[in-house]
């Protein structure tokens, strides 16, 4: 299994990607084809003892920063690291791609290199969250900003396929991010895709609020990617937030530090319970290929566990799953 990976991408890149790719060659023998600029990646990767016969470099001589226009900088930057290795992945040379670099422009590299798979009409990223009994899935957090109801029940199918073959849940239940859990609720928009998903194959359980996305009482969240981006970074903020106002509060006074060194077992336990690194990256689903998009904050961990992902992706041909599972409620 080959993973190409985007070694200029994300807020700690080189050293993190670098890191993390000699992890994931190690421990799982994945070939890994990191992607970038060669004498930066080398001499990185020189800072290594023992590096991994399994890892190459492919040269990438231009890098999309976090913060251009995505569809511009693809555009114009043809031999950058994202471009590149969506290429490669279109060319058959890797089974898969990760990049923790510019969403937008991986969105949209992907999309333009590898097209969409049969009967796709729109792809969606799909994020994986830990709740109060188990993770789920949401989708879409950021691909398209406007969908139409077919393009959610869509991501339901691809998601369903998703969590049967990576996350082995034999028929996950799937609800619908609504302002009432009543079918009534809603936007015409919602209204429709309701009636989509309840008349289909799906394990449909109905609406859902805001305030159930957390107690996993699906496993899928349906929405569309206008929506599900407010909810990821309300949800990262809320989450930087109270780790702020409890530091805040425990260094208040020295009775406070002392109960805090109390409880910093449960601290650290909740921070592992919570920590995104496990699941790595995110699927971009329905693209006629394997991209797996990470957080720019990835670390290590999340860099290793992404290529994992990618190649669990490919090694249980999600893709083929999602193909026939659109021709089964299509017709």
């Amino acid at each position: 299994m080959r993973i190409g990976v985007d070694g200029m991408g994300g807020d700690h890149a080189p050293s993190v990607v670098v890191n993390g790719a000699i992890d994931a060659s190690r421990e799982y023998g994945i070939d890994v084809v990191l992607v970038g600029q060669k004498g930066i990646l080398e001499k990185e990767l020189s800072k290594h003892k023992k590096v991994p016969s399994n890892i190459e470099i492919v040269h990438a001589s231009e890098v999309i920063n976090m913060d251009e226009p995505a569809a511009v900088s693809v555009r114009k930057k043809r031999d950058s690291s994202i471009v590149a290795l969506a290429n490669l992945v279109k060319e058959g040379k890797v089974d898969a791609m990760f990049s923790a670099g510019n969403t937008g422009a991986v969105v949209c590299a992907a999309t333009l290199s590898l097209r969409l798979l049969e009967g796709v009409e729109r792809p969606g990223i799909a994020i994986i969250f830990k709740g109060l009994e188990g993770t789920s899935m949401i989708i879409d957090v950021g691909a398209n900003i406007v969908s139409k109801p077919n393009h959610l029940l869509q991501y339901a199918i691809m998601c369903d396929a998703y969590s049967k073959y990576i996350l082995h849940k034999e028929n996950p239940t799937i609800g619908l991010l609504n302002v009432g859990e009543e079918e009534t609720k809603g936007t015409d928009f919602v209204k429709e895709a309701h009636q989509l998903l309840s008349s289909s194959k799906l394990n449909f359980a109905g609406n859902i609020e805001g305030r159930h996305i957390f107690d996993t009482k699906v496993d899928i969240i349906v929405c569309d990617g206008f929506i599900g981006n407010a909810v990821l970074k309300v949800s990262e903020g809320i989450a930087e937030t109270m780790i702020t106002l409890i530091k805040r509060e425990i260094n208040k006074n020295i009775l406070r530090q002392i109960a805090g060194l109390a409880c910093l077992p449960v601290f650290k336990a909740l921070k592992k319970d919570m920590d995104y690194s496990e699941y790595g990256g995110a699927p971009l689903l329905g693209v006629d290929g394997i991209c797996i998009i990470g957080h720019g904050r990835s670390n290590v961990k999340a860099i290793k566990n992404a290529i994992r992902v990618a190649a669990e992706f490919a090694k249980h041909k999600v893709n083929q799953h999602i193909v026939e599972a659109i021709r089964e409620h299509a017709g």
